[in-house]
């Protein structure tokens, strides 16, 4: 890293940081104009809402934007310094645009990692925060909450021979009832419990069964048991038993790959929109590096136009990116597509974007 890598550097990450601090403002700013009234009903102080909601609503939002942001970023200064015919000199002085994009490659990959590390464990703890506020204070006004609601007739498979259901289960109590599990052997039913109600438990961590008999059918006989109160640990959270859209968002990517897997070993249909979600938040900290080469090799030449012309690339780029990546989501959670294609096939276009504009770039 020589003097030339440090001035680019230092603009890069200057120009991304300052931007992304003020849309952070102008974001906060339109969320508090269009929530006044459900701040007012939920009766919270200026503390609390800002505790029990901003604290989890700001990483959201600049995690939502932040690739994008750093595209026009980069942009920006570099077509800033292109306008000053700076690049023009560095290219003069014998310096190559492979020797040039240093810096950035070195700006791409930090704050890709940054935002790899946040998309795994931060900003999941931070939606957990925002959609619990939503669900109770904003959500909660509507005419259905999925936190009070209360789903009938849940049927999901234990293991490879056992199966459970419970007739209807209350989200907000984290209980329901009655319950069952049925264990099939050579397709002969072994065990049956069945119990008047199940509980979570938060302190042990458990479940609690209430009321419950046990029939056991094997090579000793048939037997029979009665329990008033019995805990078990079965393989499945509270959190499973939700129908709830926020599921994806609150989870950190270990326990969403194991949620997926408990999912998968029970026959659940429909769990693209969970791969997809694993998968985009590698994809989208790659796509800082791709954006990141793109605008500095879009941006590096000096047109007429100016900022403006570069400016006006870099948002039509964005829409595209968003675009197809909606699309990709899209056939992937109701079509065919495989869920880590949906997720990288941005990625992957855009890629092919920047070797070209790199091969067609100014030497």
């Amino acid at each position: 890293m020589k003097k030339l890598d440090w001035y680019l550097l230092k603009n890069f990450l200057t120009t991304f940081f300052f931007s992304i601090f003020l849309f952070t403002v102008i974001a906060v700013v339109v969320d508090v104009s269009e929530k006044t009234e459900d701040f007012v009903r939920s009766k919270l102080s200026f503390s609390q809402v800002v505790m029990q909601y901003y604290i989890g609503f700001v990483p959201h939002i600049i995690a939502l934007l932040f690739p994008l942001f750093v595209f026009i970023a980069v942009i920006f200064f570099t077509s800033k310094l292109a306008g000053r015919t700076e690049i023009v000199a560095i290219l003069a002085s014998g310096t190559s645009l492979r020797r040039i994009l240093r810096p950035y490659w070195v700006g791409g990959t930090l704050l890709g990692l940054i935002l790899w590390f946040a998309n795994q464990y931060i900003i999941p703890k931070a939606n957990e925060i925002r959609t619990h506020f939503e669900t109770v204070y904003v959500n909660g006004n509507s005419s259905y909450n999925p936190l009070m609601a209360k789903n009938n007739n849940i049927y999901f498979r234990l293991d490879s021979f056992s199966f459970a259901g419970i007739q209807y289960y209350d989200t907000l109590y984290k209980s329901g009832g009655p319950f069952f599990v049925n264990t099939v052997k050579n397709n002969k039913v072994t065990y049956n419990l069945r119990a008047e109600s199940i509980k979570w438990d938060t302190l042990k961590k458990n479940w609690l069964l209430v009321n419950v008999y046990e029939r056991y059918n094997d090579e000793i006989g048939e037997r029979v048991s009665q329990i008033g109160e019995k805990s078990v640990a079965y393989p499945f959270k509270p959190i499973e038993l939700k129908r709830d859209d926020y599921t994806k968002d609150r989870l950190t990517t270990p326990e969403l790959a194991a949620f997926i897997k408990r999912q998968e070993s029970r026959g659940v249909e429909g769990l693209n929109t969970l791969k997809v979600e694993k998968y985009r938040r590698d994809a989208t900290s790659f796509s800082v590096i791709i954006l990141t080469l793109i605008g500095a090799i879009v941006a590096s030449r000096k047109v007429r136009g100016g900022s403006g012309a570069h400016l006006a690339f870099g948002f039509i780029a964005a829409a595209l990116y968003i675009i197809m990546d909606r699309f990709s989501t899209i056939f992937s959670t109701k079509g065919n597509l495989p869920a880590l294609l949906a997720a990288w096939i941005p990625n992957v276009c855009f890629a092919i974007v920047a070797v070209i504009l790199y091969k067609k770039a100014p030497k």
